[in-house]
């Protein structure tokens, strides 16, 4: 396909999008806009990339969860390559780790590739890790035999690229590969392109691999300076990088930080709606936590990091079916209560939640009965269980 001249990047990957529908090109998930296309052929384009030599010498690979990518990652865990997935939207941190349980078949090794698989047989990579990544493949709409790409939109793969530069898992010399349909193959105009925008140095198709010997250089980190406060707000891992670079003397000021200061210091009266009543606490009952048991229907979360925002919890608790009738926030505490409706829902919440990760934390998850029974024997008490004013959510 040709691209039309004077274009921008939405009418690019408009025309692509359209165009796969109008053709019959794409697979399940359809319609294919505002997505990565799962384009017909997609396994085929993947198995190309055994014959790439950055491939066979690699042992670490990075890989989207994009579904027309299902290929390379079966490939990567049948040639026992480490292999890391970005989490959703970079919502509980930057990787997860899939590991297949000992002597996993074949059946258990496509399982593995799958989204599902991605969600069952990972592990959380801290920020701490060390990861060093050989091969990184991602996803595209577009892409030009130079090398220049174009995304769905959302930044996601130059913000991940930018991250592992940060984190210094990544060089100028790691080799990123992407695969996609014939007809997604355009001209891209160089005036469309900016820094932190990810270039390709190969691209698979199901009839081709193309060498882009692309030479303009991949984004060298994190532009602060393209980061909003609300992306902030969604990407807790951010704010980590963020004070890690600030801490080594980087410029992290944010596009909206100014207008950000001005709005949170300005003295402006709250909306009558926002007005928070004085909290008076009801006095304890007999029967109440205070010295006493705790409901066996509570599960306890801690290791909350410091920077945490209890819609990220809230989030989390909601992508793995484990949203609590009632949280109880602690964020000044690190921990959280949960609330269920018995006792047997709160420890399926427990096993659910085992290995959740919020940023660079894994959280500490307990029916709150056995920690409190642990502060007990450390010589705390039930007291510490209590919601502070304006904490139940």
């Amino acid at each position: 396909m040709e691209s039309r001249a004077g274009v921008s990047k939405q009418d690019i990957r408009e025309q692509i999008w359209d165009y796969m529908e109008s053709q019959n090109l794409a697979d399940f998930p359809r319609p294919v806009h505002h997505r990565i296309p799962n384009f017909k052929g997609s396994y085929l384009a993947c198995q190309s990339i055994k014959d790439l030599e950055v491939f066979s010498r690699m042992q670490e690979v990075k890989v989207d969860p994009d579904k027309p990518l299902e290929g390379v990652r079966l490939l990567a865990l049948q040639s026992k390559k480490t292999l890391l997935v970005p989490t959703p939207r970079l919502r509980t941190g930057l990787f997860n780790r899939i590991t297949p349980p000992a002597g996993a078949t074949k059946d258990i090794l496509r399982k593995c590739a799958t989204s599902q698989g991605v969600k069952n047989y990972s592990t959380p990579v801290g920020l701490d890790a060390r990861v060093l990544v050989d091969l990184v493949v991602v996803g595209s709409v577009a892409v030009s035999e130079k090398g220049w790409r174009i995304g769905k939109g959302e930044g996601y793969a130059d913000l991940e690229y930018a991250m592992m530069m940060s984190m210094g898992a990544v060089s100028q010399a790691t080799p990123v590969v992407t695969i996609v349909h014939d007809c997604q193959v355009v001209d891209i105009p160089e005036a469309l392109l900016e820094d932190h925008d990810l270039t390709v140095d190969y691209i698979l198709t199901p009839t081709r691999v193309i060498t882009t010997g692309c030479e303009r250089p991949k984004p060298r980190g994190i532009t602060w300076s393209k980061i909003s406060y609300e992306m902030m707000g969604k990407i807790p891992i951010l704010r980590s990088l963020r004070s890690r670079e600030q801490q080594a003397g980087k410029d992290v000021t944010l596009q909206d930080e100014h207008r950000h200061l001005l709005e949170t210091h300005s003295p402006q009266t709250a909306p009558l709606g926002a007005v928070r009543r004085p909290w008076h606490p009801a006095p304890r009952e007999s029967g109440s936590m205070q010295g006493e048991e705790v409901p066996s229907d509570t599960v306890y979360i801690g290791n909350l990091p410091w920077d945490t925002r209890v819609s990220e919890l809230k989030r989390a608790l909601r992508e793995l079916g484990a949203a609590p009738l009632r949280l109880i926030w602690q964020g000044p505490r690190h921990r959280a209560f949960l609330h269920y409706p018995d006792s047997a829902s709160a420890q399926q919440a427990v096993s659910c939640l085992q290995g959740l990760c919020l940023g660079t934390n894994t959280l500490k998850v307990a029916l709150a009965r056995q920690q409190q029974r642990a502060n007990d024997l450390e010589g705390g008490r039930a007291r510490t269980l209590h919601p502070d004013p304006y904490s139940t959510i």
